[in-house]
């Protein structure tokens, strides 16, 4: 069976993406989608495209940009949910359940409360250390994909902007230091 073209080579796609920077005066523009919706305007996370070379080859760069707070708030919570699994067998996390799950209030506040007391002694003890970061995909579906994760307290477009021209430039700089952070649990 032959393999489906990848659009983000496409000279078609790659003028149309062009056209679109161009009248949004960047090298760039925001790809909208439902994780940009952030409630309290502080913006950990966007999904940008971006055209650039890719081994000699004009190609879209589908990046999404997030907080390395962002990541380790994620990786954390993973982390906090596999010992939760492991103490409550009977608990099912939400992103395994199905639409015939039913419910257990009891058990999910207490697992609920399980995690929360697993994160604030990870953190506690820093178990979990990360670094700024950048992951390519070259089997993405459009384009090459992109994850960039950085030490900022917020994904602004002078962020955005630097790191776009930094990538096409070659002269991304990313901080090697390992960090963890502290959540505050609002309740």
């Amino acid at each position: 069976m032959a393999q489906p073209k990848n659009l983000g080579f496409d000279p078609a796609e790659i003028a149309q993406l062009k056209q679109e920077c161009q009248e949004a005066g960047q090298k760039f523009v925001y790809f909208e989608d439902e994780l940009n919706d952030e409630p309290d305007n502080v913006e950990e996370f966007v999904h940008v495209q971006f055209v650039g070379e890719y081994k000699g080859q004009e190609v879209i760069y589908d990046a999404v940009l997030y907080t390395l707070r962002l990541h380790y708030s994620s990786v954390v919570f993973e982390a906090a949910e596999k010992k939760a699994v492991k103490s409550f067998p009977k608990y099912v996390p939400m992103d395994q359940r199905s639409a015939k799950y039913k419910p257990d209030e009891a058990l999910d506040e207490e697992v609920d409360l399980f995690i929360a007391e697993v994160i604030d002694e990870m953190e506690e003890n820093e178990e979990i250390k990360l670094s700024e970061h950048i992951e390519i995909d070259e089997d993405f579906e459009y384009g090459i994909g992109i994850d960039v994760c950085l030490n900022v307290d917020e994904i602004t477009e002078e962020v955005v902007i630097k790191f776009v021209d930094d990538f096409l430039t070659g002269s991304v700089r990313l901080d090697p230091t390992l960090y963890s952070f502290k959540t505050s649990h609002d309740e």
